[in-house]
């Protein structure tokens, strides 16, 4: 595989030593080889907060215009963005999820308690069917989270069968008394999720074993291919990784990662929106340096597993801040700036370099938590910097990655970590046409990039930008566009050489057609 090159890095020891900021790029449009996964581009909705409940489902009989239940607002948005896999219904939340809570006449189903996050009363109004059927309407792959820290065996397995057999099955069965008489397709399953924390807080040893344990149970039905994952490590535990591959490789079909851009796990993280320059130059290292922690897991995975049988997963990723004042603790409502906005684009230029190994990568979360696509109440959504990020960068999906070589300026930030003040990442997709992303992440000074295309022969070039006065910019059921996207004018191609003008703190795609 082709490794994108950042070369200059050593030859600025700071922003001050240039006012004028120049960059080149060599796209080398003939070697690409690997396609980029549709699913890089993953969802993560957990029962967590008003994800769920308000957010994506507000029931049939609700006062805000709704679809079968669904909020017909956040339906529409989430099919622009034309998402790939939804995984479900966590999380924390998916080790205490007994699924046959959540069937059934829905004035039957119990209540329970939501004891990772905030002790919201749970109603299970939102279940199996709700889930599967949101995602055939969304024309996504589903990506079920097996309850292994509170479950059974016997539990998970009942619920793979529930809702992949199409035979004359108790489990079968009892799904068409409940209304859906033919199968649905599953093809992604967890087996647990963080089992090093909330999931059970177990050593690696332990969950290998019981990992091969549930595996085995959760069975082939008729046309239906499970694709099974264990619950891999948090960021930097790279023993988790090596014990799960020395010891369940030959049983899985994946192991997941999380890697989290957050300033820190106990007290403050900082706000979302009310931050200083250098804490924005900070987290733009931080969540550059997921592409370190992928290097170091997928090494491991090389060394047990050279034909690359085991793909990795990066099923939650994201930032993390303070909740919003006034908002209820343990729901992680968080707003979502302009900074947001590169912390996705930074992560998945990366993303597309290791898709050899990376196959999926799920934000979370994908309304009203976390790093959100979407922000609602019962007025209406707000659609958040990082939707405009998915929607610019949907063109990847599925399309060929273009290595490149980046020479840019970089700046030395707190923990002396060096930032390249450009990242870019570049495709062909299936009819040729050429897809560049660039982000600019200096706050001040615009970047004049020349991006060399040889062989490229175009006349039509259009683009897209996000940016807005300050980094600290968002969006609000008040002011919903003040970061959203507008038309790029500021390329120009001329013999096989693209030139760029790209703006202080700017995102851009350009589609050379």
């Amino acid at each position: 595989m082709k490794k994108q090159i950042l070369i200059g890095m050593a030859l600025v020891a700071s922003m001050s030593l240039s006012a004028q900021k120049e960059a080149s790029i060599t796209i080398k449009v003939n070697e690409g080889k690997q396609t980029i996964p549709k699913e890089i581009y993953g969802q993560f909705a957990e029962h967590l907060g008003t994800c769920i409940y308000g957010g994506l489902w507000v029931g049939e009989n609700s006062s805000i215009p709704n679809t079968n239940g669904y909020r017909t607002d956040v339906l529409n948005a989430l099919k622009e963005l034309k998402i790939p896999v939804l995984r479900w219904p966590g999380g924390c939340f998916a080790d205490e999820y007994h699924w046959m809570d959540g069937i059934g006449p829905k004035e039957n189903r119990p209540k329970m308690v939501n004891n990772n996050w905030g002790g919201t009363i749970e109603d299970n109004s939102f279940g199996t069917h709700e889930f599967l059927n949101l995602c055939e309407i969304l024309g996504c792959e589903p990506y079920i989270s097996g309850n292994v820290g509170s479950g059974t065996v016997e539990e998970l397995a009942k619920w793979v069968e529930y809702m992949t057999s199409d035979g004359d099955s108790p489990m079968a069965n009892l799904r068409r008394k409940n209304g859906r008489d033919k199968a649905w397709k599953v093809k992604y399953l967890g087996v647990g999720n963080e089992s090093w924390g909330c999931g059970g807080n177990m050593r690696p040893e332990y969950y290998a074993d019981l990992y091969r344990r549930y595996e085995t149970y959760c069975r082939n039905y008729d046309n239906n291919r499970l694709y099974k994952i264990a619950s891999g490590a948090s960021d930097y535990d790279y023993n988790w990784t090596e014990v799960l591959m020395e010891r369940a490789r030959k049983n899985m079909h994946g192991i997941s990662l999380h890697y989290y851009t957050v300033t820190g796990w106990s007290g403050s993280k900082g706000s979302a929106i009310n931050f200083t320059d250098e804490d924005y130059y900070w987290t733009m290292g931080k969540c550059r340096e997921v592409e370190d922690v992928l290097k170091k897991h997928i090494a491991i995975m090389d060394k047990h597993d050279p034909s690359k049988k085991v793909n990795l997963l990066l099923d939650e990723w994201g930032t993390w801040w303070d909740e919003e004042p006034g908002t209820i603790r343990g729901h992680l409502y968080q707003q979502n700036s302009l900074r947001d906005a590169f912390v996705a684009s930074l992560s998945f230029d990366i993303f597309h370099k290791y898709t050899e190994r990376l196959t999926m990568a799920n934000i979370a979360q994908i309304v009203n938590v976390l790093q959100s696509m979407i922000l609602t109440n019962d007025n209406g959504i707000v659609l958040t910097p990082t939707y405009h990020v998915f929607n610019m960068y949907k063109v990847h999906q599925d399309a060929t990655y273009l290595p490149l070589e980046l020479i840019c300026e970089g700046m030395k930030v707190r923990d002396d970590r060096t930032v390249p003040l450009i990242s870019t990442t570049a495709s062909k997709d299936k009819d040729g046409k050429i897809h560049i992303s660039l982000s600019n992440i200096h706050l001040d000074e615009t970047q004049e990039i020349t991006i060399n295309l040889p062989d490229v022969k175009t006349k039509n070039v259009s683009g897209q930008i996000l940016t807005s006065k300050n980094i600290t910019d968002h969006n609000t059921f008040d002011k919903p566009d003040v970061v959203n996207l507008k038309e790029f004018k500021g390329a120009k191609f001329n013999k096989g050489v693209l030139k760029v003008t790209l703006p202080a703190k700017s995102i851009v795609t350009l589609e050379l057609n």
